[in-house]
């Protein structure tokens, strides 16, 4: 990726407001902003993980209920000393 792509990039997202540019002299330096992140994360993903808990209990059934017992000896009388 060119200089010229990665400077057009981050000035889309410093307009979207999910990065903070600041100059230092020549430099300029770009942090994640962490609200908007935070809050496209409670939009967009939080929906599925709030679902995690059941899908993973129904996981752990299914894994339950299609995995076969070990076998147990059974004890019959003529194995008592």
């Amino acid at each position: 990726m060119t200089r010229f792509g990665v400077a057009k990039h981050l000035r889309l997202l410093e307009q979207a407001d999910l990065v903070i540019a600041r100059k230092q002299g020549r430099v300029k330096l770009h942090h994640l902003n962490p609200v908007p992140i935070q809050q496209i994360h409670q939009r967009w993903i939080d929906k599925y993980t709030e679902r995690a808990g059941v899908a993973a209990f129904l996981l752990d059934l299914k894994h339950h209920l299609e995995t076969p017992e070990p076998k147990t000896p059974t004890i019959t009388e003529d194995d008592t000393p």
